[in-house]
């Protein structure tokens, strides 16, 4: 379980003590307090649930001050901090006496000795770690306490600069999507209080009024606003929410004021659930990390063979450890996860959102880029152009009814739908009973014990047997010509049908063009929508593969397809694009898209636009270009400095000292940006 307290409620030193205390209780496994998210992770078994709340309340305020003294913890150095540590103690060792001087060479070197001897005897592995061991070993031997000095600093250099740069990488990524607000304004048997998030309960009343976040999903209670959900649907358009309509996290109160019933708050918000990707992403290595890691450690025993050789051949010991003063696997093992974690932050901050290393490589070698057409390539909020209600019915008794429907489930057609009813001043009472909805195919309900159904022809009128005149089809045939179509029935006949206007997206025009620039030999669309239609926006996007009429299954089947003759990149935002999302390589969300997709995509675009899919693209390709550039950069080099280190050309120290500076060349290299400053799509923002 994760519980949150807020931000800075507790310090470093308090986390600690935190976690110790929690892991004291009865079938906790472990603890962790992270003073700078205000949130405290916990893993436990069995039903140590309660037993762990109730020990949980004891860390009040009153709690935290009974620790405050409690120096003998201090926090983690910072990067500066660390870096003067090491370089003042170099020099402070510098004007030492040799024999202190020496003795304090061996001292630091004593746990490298160790990790080393723990992955011989312990692990019974050849790895770094007994490389960098044995390299210490063999010069402690040979009393040349320089080479020892070097080595030890170097790699202590090393750690704190990998451990730095991995924790700014992961902060980074985290604070791109944590929501941090701390306190919030509630009431509570009719008083209003300022209360920190941590004492918020599901069912409160929070009040939020103009120009603050939301920090929680609830339902309106009381009051009228105009809430800017761009950043959870990708609406720029302010939208009003009155009481009765769901609100999310993260969205924005531009006027008005509003009483949020709660039902979601911190980690189970929407928003939330994105952050969690997070702490996953680093699970999903790409192949070629996996390879760079075994290939790291299947080095090193040649490294050993080799100075076994040398000397046997030479015996000359200083020839022999210049061998392992050179490894290729330290410089390969650490540039290639920096370089993956320093993309997903880079992609994090343009609007691309990866969730692994292995969606970076897969966006590189992809040849394939499979759309879905409504919500992805037309715009995310498409528009009711015609209600066209069939005898029996009127237009008002369509969209209302249409809209009572369609309100429950998160498409971009369902929420035009639900906007044009709310434009027209129509209200639709939920008088039906429980909605069940057929992925891709539409919705079914009862109102008043009528049977009501909403969605595809194919739905209405050949799965459900929903007859159709040959008045109805005669204008269902010419609206279908320039609209998509939304059939209602009602009872056993076709009330009537919504036709949809859903525009291309300003930057959907263009992205044919830029992806074959990018490499990319096919671009497919694949839609549930009619064939007519789905044509005419093939030919406006140059989009020379068109399958219309398709369901999910019908989608994933093409999908599977495409994958026969290389890696597939699929872009969808619905919930009936999410077998196909999963079925491809690369699955390919809008933010503004229904939940599911988000979950199930491997990247998402968190701005919404088609042109982040280029960045996407870029990404993928410049961090495996740049992964490649190191690999070249250090065999090159080290191979350069092995042959010197053999002739006898620079000492086993000079060696260390060069490979050290080399592995941290490459290691900076990986975390430099790869994306231009300015893309394509900044360069459209720049000149609007």
């Amino acid at each position: 379980m994760r519980l949150r307290t807020g931000t800075r409620v507790f310090n470093n030193t308090q986390a600690y003590v935190i976690g110790a205390l929690l892991e004291t209780q009865p079938g906790v496994i472990s603890a962790v307090a992270s003073y700078r998210t205000g949130s405290i992770l916990i893993h436990y078994e069995g039903d140590a649930r309660s037993s762990i709340l109730s020990a949980v309340k004891v860390l009040d305020e009153s709690f935290y001050g009974n620790i405050d003294g409690m120096e003998s913890i201090p926090d983690t150095p910072s990067l500066g901090e660390s870096l003067v540590s090491l370089f003042g103690g170099i020099m402070l060792r510098s004007v030492l006496p040799a024999p202190i001087r020496y003795a304090l060479t061996i001292l630091r070197a004593m746990p490298l000795l160790g990790r080393g001897l723990s992955a011989l005897c312990l692990s019974c592995r050849l790895n770094v770690s007994v490389l960098d061991a044995s390299a210490i070993g063999v010069s402690i031997l040979r009393r040349d306490f320089m080479t020892v000095g070097v080595i030890t600093s170097l790699l202590a250099l090393g750690d704190i600069l990998e451990s730095w740069t991995h924790k700014r990488s992961k902060e980074s990524l985290a604070d791109s999507l944590a929501l941090n607000v701390d306190k919030l304004w509630v009431r509570r048997e009719g008083n209003e209080t300022r209360i920190p998030m941590a004492d918020l309960r599901i069912g409160d009343l929070a009040i939020i009024r103009a120009g603050s976040i939301i920090p929680v999903d609830g339902v309106v209670e009381e009051g009228d606003a105009m809430v800017n959900q761009s950043a959870m649907t990708g609406e720029s358009e302010p939208l009003h929410r009155t009481q009765g309509v769901s609100v999310y996290a993260g969205t924005v109160i531009e006027e008005g004021e509003l009483v949020i019933r709660v039902t979601a708050f911190d980690s189970e918000t929407r928003l939330h659930k994105i952050a969690e990707m997070i702490d996953e992403s680093e699970e999903l290595k790409a192949d070629i990390q996996n390879r760079a890691e075994k290939m790291a450690d299947a080095i090193v025993p040649y490294s050993f063979i080799l100075a076994a050789g040398i000397y046997l051949w030479t015996r000359d010991a200083t020839r022999a450890s210049a061998a392992l003063m050179v490894d290729y696997s330290c410089a390969i093992k650490l540039s290639t996860p920096l370089a993956i974690l320093s993309a997903m932050r880079e992609g994090t901050r343009r609007g691309v959102l990866v969730k692994g290393g292995k969606f970076l490589e897969a966006l590189a070698l992809a040849d394939t880029v499979v759309f879905d057409k409504t919500g992805t390539l037309t715009v995310s909020s498409p528009k009711v152009a015609k209600v066209i209600p069939f005898e029996g019915y009127t237009r008002e008794m369509v969209l209302r009814t249409a809209a009572c429907l369609e309100e429950h489930f998160p498409h971009s057609i369902a929420r035009a739908v639900v906007k044009q009813a709310e434009h027209e001043n129509l209200s639709h009472q939920e008088e039906h009973s429980t909605v069940e909805y057929a992925v891709a195919h539409g919705i079914a309900s009862r109102i008043k014990g009528e049977k009501v159904l909403i969605g595809s022809a194919h739905f209405v009128c050949e799965d459900e047997g929903v007859p159709c005149t040959p008045e109805q089809r005669a204008i269902i045939e010419l609206e279908g010509e320039r609209y998509s179509l939304l059939f209602l029935a009602m009872g056993p006949a076709l009330a009537g049908i919504l036709c949809i206007e859903d525009p291309l997206r300003d930057d959907a025009f263009g992205i044919v063009k830029q992806l074959r620039d990018e490499g990319i030999s096919k671009v497919a669309m694949l839609t549930g929508d009619n064939l007519k239609v789905a044509e005419n926006v093939a030919e406006e996007t140059g989009i020379n593969i068109v399958l219309a009429g398709l369901l999910p299954e019908d989608k994933t089947a093409e999908v599977k397809r495409f994958k026969e003759s290389g890696k597939v990149i699929m872009v969808g935002d619905g919930v009936n694009d999410s077998p196909a999302l999963s079925a491809a390589d690369v699955g390919v969300a809008m933010r503004s898209g229904a939940d599911i997709a988000q979950e199930v995509a491997d990247v998402v675009l968190s701005e919404n636009r088609l042109n982040s899919l280029i960045d996407a693209r870029r990404l993928g390709s410049g961090t495996m270009k740049k992964i490649h550039r190191n690999y070249a950069f250090i065999v090159v080099l080290n191979s350069l400095l092995l042959g010197l280190g053999l002739t006898g050309t620079i000492t086993p120290a000079t060696s260390a000292l060069l490979h050290n500076l080399a592995t941290i060349a490459a290691t900076v290299y990986s975390l430099t940006p790869v994306l231009d400053k300015v893309s394509g799509g900044d360069e459209e923002r720049a000149a609007q």
